[in-house]
């Protein structure tokens, strides 16, 4: 999977500094018979060769709220805990999250992340920058380091006249980090979900900073420790600032606001498509295009306000329109679906969609998506790539285009000398809809943008049109050739910036996701998941998946166990029963994935909701074992 696969090992840097490299790196500061841990990933550290007792440690420190961090804090009861000061609420409140409908349908925003703790961990101490203190023989000081998160912070640890940085994901290595998707973050008046690479600015302050702190070495949560810092840092701000770069030539973004990323100073940028004039079959309102064929009959592309409804009823009324007679939709984005059931309701006519558009937006609470609607849409005709049909003068084809976003489909319409193509908002006069990387943006020949560029070749379009724009426009040879280049170019930096083998595994959030995402069960039921894991490799791995549910039970966790070939999506069932006292509720299950040589500790999660029952509210009080607050409590090592 990497060049550098994690094996659990000690490092010693010092007489009293250690480096624990398991599913995450763990510092480690001894003070004799007690130990200060810093970040303590799944608690592997506690069952190591040469580790340490879990009655030893006495301290851990945080240096950001993912779960993956700290997972196996349950295995050190009677430590005090310490965590960045800006993200305390998240480590002892993450129900705020997990409740919460904003952080689930129309996210916009993926900050706070997703990988979030399922149970609280009451912190003892919160640290702002600059804090500092002296623990046994180290003198340990916080750096606000933001970034991979917007509270993240390093501990700047002195001890045996060495001076190591602990500094969480704000590097990997040499010019790399863990993943780019947490990177994802708004700019200027845009949001998280517009701001591909957005984090660059606030990283890059941190990594400088640092640098200018001049410690002898960077020890990452994921990584390896580094003993040149500055030509790692340095190496770092520079790929990231050529693959912004590189991504900003051919950015639509670019359409929408020409002013975001400043001037092109380099002159590297694609030139925009020139506006064309909408033939007059077609009308505009908000996200959807109307295609009238000569008879008055309409086709109808995406619905997402009630305008649309309205709009609609209004042309049949002026006898623009003689009868709807089928509404296509591009894409799940909550602005064009949003209004569907109205639309379904106000006119007797089929559903069309590419397949994997109707698997989202049929069954969305299945799904964790960015722009994800809660509206549950009847789809009547499911469409395969290059399926093709006759509608009155037009001769439609329907295409996988997973541009924008994995989950899209283009449709052209052939009539009139004109090719006509719908693309959603896979394309804009500026290029590629590409600033979500959330929206499962893959890299590669045959993938992603790749694919939607050859389907532009294929299918010859005279005219394109995106959802957003009222005008319609076509690209030429000169700029598929440029966006084809940009994608190749992209593909060679993510490559040297990401440690996988290959950069869609940190591009893509969700290429471990459970299905159905979310479910509702009755107390002493079972909740039935696949565990979907894309492997992006150019060779076969094996997967091993298991649930860590926040309830304790005597019995093993199930397993599931394939071998996943090159370049495929494969599927691992879990089958997880429900204690019979499982209050009513959300509950977020975690689970850990084994790939390759990969521990990756609660890497994805599944909610169940469980539904009330007379047995469940009865029992709404209980306590569950392994909940961090009784544990502590009972050992009289509250703090």
């Amino acid at each position: 999977m990497s060049a550098h696969p994690p094996t659990p090992a000690i490092q010693t840097l010092s007489e009293h500094l250690q480096v624990f490299s398991g599913a995450i790196q763990v510092g480690v500061i001894r003070d004799g018979n007690r130990a200060l841990l810093i970040d303590c990933g799944d608690g592997a550290i506690a069952a190591a060769p040469n580790g340490v007792n879990p009655a030893s440690v006495a301290r851990i420190l945080f240096t950001h709220h993912h779960r993956d961090q700290a997972c196996g804090a349950d295995r050190f009861p009677g430590a005090r805990i310490g965590v960045p000061a800006a993200e305390r609420a998240w480590f002892e409140n993450p129900a705020a999250y997990w409740d919460d409908p904003q952080q689930r349908w129309h996210l916009y925003s993926f900050h706070p992340h997703r990988l979030m703790l399922t149970r609280p961990l009451p912190a003892d101490d919160a640290f702002a920058d600059g804090d500092a203190f002296t623990w046994g023989p180290a003198k340990i000081r916080t750096l606000a380091t933001p970034g991979h998160t917007d509270g993240s912070v390093s501990y700047l640890v002195e001890a045996d006249g060495l001076r190591v940085l602990f500094c969480g994901d704000a590097i990997y290595d040499h010019g790399q980090v863990w993943d780019l998707h947490s990177l994802q973050h708004g700019m200027g008046r845009w949001r998280d979900y517009h701001g591909f690479l957005g984090a660059l600015p606030s990283l890059a302050a941190s990594l400088r900073r640092m640098r200018d702190e001049q410690p002898d070495l960077l020890a990452p949560s994921h990584g390896r420790v580094m003993n040149r810092p500055a030509e790692a840092i340095n190496a770092l701000v520079s790929r990231l600032q050529g693959c912004f770069d590189s991504y900003t030539a051919v950015s639509a973004l670019r359409h929408y606001d020409p002013d975001v990323f400043g001037p092109d100073e380099a002159g590297v940028r694609m030139p925009f498509c020139p506006p064309l004039p909408p033939p007059a079959c077609l009308r505009h309102v908000d996200t959807t295009w109307v295609l009238i064929a000569a008879d008055k009959s309409a086709l109808v592309m995406d619905c997402g306000t009630p305008r649309v409804v309205a709009e609609v009823k209004r042309l049949i009324a002026a006898g623009e329109i003689r009868a709807v007679e089928g509404l296509w939709i591009t894409h799940y984005h909550d602005d064009h679906v949003d209004a569907v059931p109205a639309f379904q309701e106000a006119f007797d006519c089929p559903c069309i969609a590419d397949r994997s558009v109707a698997a989202v937006i049929a069954d969305p609470t299945a799904w964790r998506l960015p722009c994800l609607s809660p509206a549950k849409v009847r789809v009547d005709r499911v469409t395969a790539d290059g399926e093709s049909w006759l509608w009155h003068e037009y001769r439609l084809t329907a295409c996988h285009l997973p541009g924008q976003t994995l989950y899209h489909g283009g449709l052209l319409a052939e009539g009139g000398g004109r090719r006509l193509f719908f693309s959603g908002d896979s394309f804009a006069p500026a290029g590629m809809d590409d600033y979500c990387a959330q929206n499962r943006i893959f890299f590669g020949d045959g993938v992603g943008f790749h694919r939607c560029l050859d389907a532009l070749r294929s299918l010859r379009p005279t005219h394109l049109f995106n959802p957003h724009v009222d005008t319609a426009f076509v690209f030429s040879e000169e700029q598929l050739a440029a966006m084809r280049n940009n994608l190749a170019q992209r593909e060679s930096l993510l490559a040297a910036l990401l440690p996988w083998d290959h950069p869609n595994y940190g591009v893509d959030e969700s290429w471990v996701r459970c299905h159905p995402y979310e479910q509702r069960v009755h107390p002493g039921g079972e909740a039935v998941l696949d565990v979907v894991v894309t492997n992006h490799s150019a060779v076969s791995h094996t997967v091993v998946c298991e649930p860590a549910p926040p309830w304790a039970s005597a019995a093993s966790p199930p397993q599931a166990r394939a071998r996943l070939p090159e370049k495929s999506e494969g599927r691992l069932r879990l089958t997880l029963r429900m204690p019979a006292g499982l209050p009513p509720g959300r509950h977020v299950i975690p689970i850990t994935i084994h790939y390759g040589s990969w521990r990756l500790p609660q890497f994805a999660e599944t909610i169940v909701v469980c539904e009330p029952s007379r047995q469940s509210v009865r029992r709404r009080t209980t306590k569950w074992p392994g909940d961090r607050r009784a544990t502590a409590k009972a050992s009289g090592k509250c703090g």
